[in-house]
């Protein structure tokens, strides 16, 4: 039986199989992670422990939950890959050929800029932030920090620049599938400069250096986004009916 003959409940049960298959990777990629929790803990503290601070809790089931937490984030990160393609395995029998050719493409590079927000928000930006934060805290405040809390913010700072590294590649999809042209984009512009000055000012130290480590990268992807959009438009102009069947 082909796959566009299945019926509903095989379709359903082709999910749960493909569900539970990432779900093992994932339990054996935490355990794993839990061998090395350790390991993991102290390099994610490390920009910390190069501020002489140290981490505390206030309670001895705190140590627990700061472990699974870092230990499940991690493998949820590994498992990404894996998770991604096992979803593009079941949604390709409802795609045409183009289709299917141009997400396989599509997802390598989605893992690839998700990766590099990751490591530039890591490296570059949050050091920047924490080391403006902890001196600030010094000159009023006995500063004191709870290993959940740092790992919280710690999150909320690299997580959403990482996901901002996926605007080529949305706005590659939405130009494929006819929503979004590169001289909207360039209409947008200046509205869009604002936001990303507006966007790095906010997360980034009071300091021109700063500000710049972080609106230059995010004015390049966009600037990039520009001419991905056009080259994607070109493609659809020059094959019409591969462009219809996409949309």
């Amino acid at each position: 039986m082909t796959p566009a003959q299945m019926t509903f409940v095989e379709h359903l049960n082709d999910l749960r199989k493909r569900l539970i298959s990432i779900c093992v990777v994932f339990v054996v990629l935490l355990i794993g992670c839990f061998v090395f929790v350790s390991r993991i803990y102290g390099y994610l503290v490390e920009p910390l422990t190069r501020e002489g601070y140290r981490l505390m809790v206030t309670s001895p089931g705190e140590v627990v939950m700061v472990y699974m937490s870092m230990a499940g984030l991690v493998s949820a990160g590994l498992t990404l890959p894996f998770a991604l393609y096992q979803i593009w395995r079941f949604v390709k029998p409802g795609l045409t050929p183009t289709e299917q050719r141009y997400t396989l493409r599509l997802l390598p590079a989605a893992l690839l800029m998700f990766g590099l927000g990751l490591c530039f928000s890591w490296f570059v930006v949050f050091p920047a932030v924490l080391h403006f934060l902890l001196h600030l805290a010094q000159e009023r405040f006995t500063v004191m920090l709870r290993a959940g809390s740092y790992f919280g913010f710690l999150t909320s700072i690299c997580l959403p620049l990482a996901l901002v590294f996926e605007l080529p590649l949305v706005v590659v999809f939405l130009t494929r599938i006819g929503l979004v042209t590169p001289r909207f984009l360039r209409k947008m512009r200046r509205y869009a400069y604002f936001v990303c000055v507006l966007i790095g000012v906010l997360i980034s130290p009071p300091e021109l250096v700063s500000h710049l480590s972080v609106v230059l990268p995010m004015i390049f992807l966009y600037e990039l986004s520009i001419l991905l959009s056009a080259l994607v438009q070109r493609r659809r102009q020059k094959q019409p009916d591969a462009g219809g069947n996409t949309a």
